[in-house]
């Protein structure tokens, strides 16, 4: 039986491109899994250590009213108000959802019983993010300057104070 020779042609040309791009780039072994999303936020919570009814001395009681409800200002959110919830009866606290992670961010946490310390409220001693007590003092805007405390979340949500 004779063959029959087929003339070539431009299409057939760039059929066998085609077929022959496809067969070396699944042979190469292309990793085609869908890749992990960037994680840009962590769960972080916060911890305030302090009574919860608090005796204070009638000297702050300016500061008390101002204060109000014990509560955090995150900077990742314009230092907005969030207020923390009673945990026990010398304990607050307050889960965030929306910490950006790996990068420095802050918080002032205001409570009544930080007024016999600092006229605004501010507290800076016996806060905690995820377990980890925070100790840089940083500035942060409120009534004028206020000490806030600065920290950095992992992805993971391991916390660098």
């Amino acid at each position: 039986m004779a063959s029959i020779a087929r003339p070539i042609t431009a299409r057939s040309v760039l059929r066998w491109i085609l077929v022959s791009c496809v067969v070396l780039t699944s042979a190469c072994g292309v990793d085609r899994r869908p890749t992990e999303p960037t994680v840009t936020a962590a769960m972080v919570e916060i911890v305030y250590l302090a009574p919860t009814r608090p005796t204070l001395p009638p000297s702050v009681d300016a500061c008390v009213r101002g204060v109000d409800a014990t509560h955090v200002h995150p900077s990742w959110r314009n230092f907005d108000a969030v207020t923390m919830r009673v945990a026990g009866p010398e304990r607050f606290e307050l889960t965030f959802a929306d910490v950006p992670v790996n990068q420095r961010v802050s918080i002032r946490v205001s409570d009544a019983n930080a007024c016999v310390d600092n006229p605004t409220g501010a507290a800076t001693r016996n806060v905690f993010a995820n377990s980890v007590r925070l100790t840089e003092i940083v500035i942060t805007p409120g009534t004028g300057p206020e000490p806030g405390l600065a920290f950095t979340v992992a992805p993971g949500g391991r916390v660098q104070p």
